[in-house]
């Protein structure tokens, strides 16, 4: 599963363009962190997984760049919970708050199928958004550039501090069991505005350690294109859940 996230994210459409892509860049990982692993996302996504000795053990960050530089950064438990992540564009950071009615569990996911979870988050300038739903294994296995992926369904709303809804999600995922990770692939978003928006954003490639391609932040995939928006979101492509790459 993946953390808190913006309710105004993503794009309607994406229509064929020529914009030139950025110079290749590489990610350097702070000081006492490692890199392990960069994925190639679909719709112009890079993202880039590493971790810290100064963390708990299990915890991993991941960063996701587009064609401009890196716009999110997020922080995962062992269990896949949604830590904290930051919005590198507005500076407002989200974390997970300590109680919780059913905080998500990876490992309940992989030992039954099924995750059910209800949990809160609270922004930097003081938003609480309450998160309820659900991530299902449906027994397919899929193989992407190596790497061996299961796939799930997820059905995740949310809702303000007064009870009042204000998104939906779904669609379907995929896990890796020996990563610990989960990574995009087809989903539906929908807000309390009206605004129902498909996006496709599964990985396509995977790089590690020696491999060429690893560390970068120049997204290869769906590129050249320019983004159709709706007024009121965000004008950049974005991953909707911190814990899902």
């Amino acid at each position: 599963m993946t953390k808190a996230i913006k309710t105004v994210v993503t794009a309607l459409a994406l229509m064929i363009a020529g914009g030139a892509p950025v110079a290749a860049q590489t990610f350097e990982p702070p000081r006492g962190c490692t890199l392990s692993l960069t994925a190639q996302l679909r719709q112009c996504q890079v993202a880039n997984v590493y971790s810290c000795t100064g963390d708990a053990p299990g915890d991993r960050w991941i960063t996701f760049a587009d064609g401009v530089g890196i716009f999110f950064t997020s922080r995962i438990d062992f269990e896949t919970r949604w830590i904290e992540s930051i919005d590198h564009d507005s500076g407002n950071i989200e974390r997970l708050l300590p109680k919780a009615a059913d905080h998500a569990s990876f490992s309940t996911l992989l030992a039954t199928g099924r995750d059910d979870f209800d949990f809160m988050t609270e922004t930097s300038d003081g938003f609480v958004e309450r998160f309820v739903g659900a991530d299902t294994l449906t027994g397919e296995t899929v193989m992407i550039d190596g790497i061996p992926l299961e796939r799930s369904t997820f059905d995740l709303s949310s809702y303000d501090a007064s009870g009042a809804f204000l998104t939906r999600r779904s669609g379907s995922q995929f896990i890796s069991r020996d990563l610990r990770l989960f990574f995009g692939d087809t989903e539906v978003f929908e807000n309390a505005q009206g605004d129902r928006i498909e996006t496709f954003q599964p990985p396509v490639t995977f790089a590690l350690p020696g491999e060429d391609g690893f560390g970068t932040l120049e997204p290869k995939f769906d590129c050249n294109a320019v983004l159709a928006r709706a007024p009121g979101l965000t004008d950049r492509l974005r991953s909707f859940r911190d814990d899902r790459i």
